[in-house]
């Protein structure tokens, strides 16, 4: 046990000598790539933007900025919500939602499901004048939950022990160095209990379901684009193009000419998420 503990603490350093010149290579190469580009032209007036929500929603800084570069393009009529998302922090998952439901009082905002729009995505994106999701989405997970591990038996092994000072009985609540008490696991579930509420409140509310038939849509259930449709959780499954039309037709944009990242934007898209496949890769090997 003690072994394993250990080489866990190395994976980075084995990673980063491992990979780290094939990110400098893959680097440069792109740069490269972009310096060969040909520059769009002046003339393109971009009048449609896309938003993308994908990963783990860990903060909303990122969709606050691309709203915000959204906002001072005047020529922007619309949006197209582009969520792959499993979820994440209740509280960043509601700024989301807060920031796309102002967005949509000045613009048409539609969401297109790519891959999940489960938990927090679907709470961020529930909001938009319309969602729409391709037959393989995976859409739901309406609930709220609360991690926390307990590693006092491997602490003790490796001779390890936890010591604090503490004033109010909950104040320790959540530590990972001890087993919950029965008072913290009850304060606990009575916190999550009144979040998952407002997570059904919220969802009844926006998409015009029935609270008290929760135990249908919620419950952090999963579900296909074809039952997510029947629920009433999704308004159509349909293909990206086909989104695109209808934010085109609420706009009444004849030709969409999109709103582009600024290149050095896209460039360190596409390294962060290339980097975090070959992270995930690596690591998946090793502790095989």
């Amino acid at each position: 046990m003690i072994q394993k503990f250990f080489h866990l603490l190395v994976l980075p350093l084995d990673f980063i000598t491992k990979y780290f010149k094939a990110l400098v290579f893959l680097l440069i190469v792109i740069v490269l790539l972009l310096s060969l580009t040909p520059k769009d032209s002046e003339n393109s007036t971009p009048n449609l933007a896309k938003i993308y929500l994908y990963g783990p929603i860990f903060e909303s800084e990122d969709t606050r900025t691309q709203i915000e570069t959204i906002l001072k393009n005047p020529s922007i009529k619309g949006v197209l919500l582009l969520i792959n998302s499993p979820g994440g922090g209740l509280g960043a998952s509601i700024e989301i939602s807060d920031m796309i439901r102002e967005l949509k009082t000045k613009m048409p905002v539609i969401a297109y499901v790519e891959g999940t729009m489960a938990s927090g995505s679907y709470y961020a994106g529930m909001v938009a004048d319309k969602i729409y999701a391709n037959r393989g989405a995976l859409i739901g997970s309406i609930g709220v939950i609360f991690n926390g591990m307990n590693i006092q038996n491997l602490a003790n092994k490796i001779g390890i022990k936890s010591q604090s000072i503490a004033a109010g009985k909950y104040k320790e609540i959540g530590t990972f160095m001890r087993e919950w008490t029965p008072l913290e696991k009850g304060f606990l579930q009575d916190l999550i209990q009144e979040e998952y509420q407002m997570f059904i409140s919220d969802v009844a509310s926006v998409r015009g379901l029935d609270p008290k038939d929760s135990q249908k849509y919620a419950e952090g259930k999963i579900f296909s684009a074809s039952n997510a449709l029947k629920l009433g959780l999704i308004d159509k499954i349909a293909s990206q193009n086909e989104a695109i039309k209808a934010l085109k037709d609420l706009t009444q944009v004849k030709e969409a000419i999109w709103l582009k990242k600024d290149k050095f934007e896209a460039l360190m898209d596409k390294v962060i998420k290339g980097s975090t496949q070959i992270v995930l890769q690596a690591f998946s090997q090793q502790l095989q």
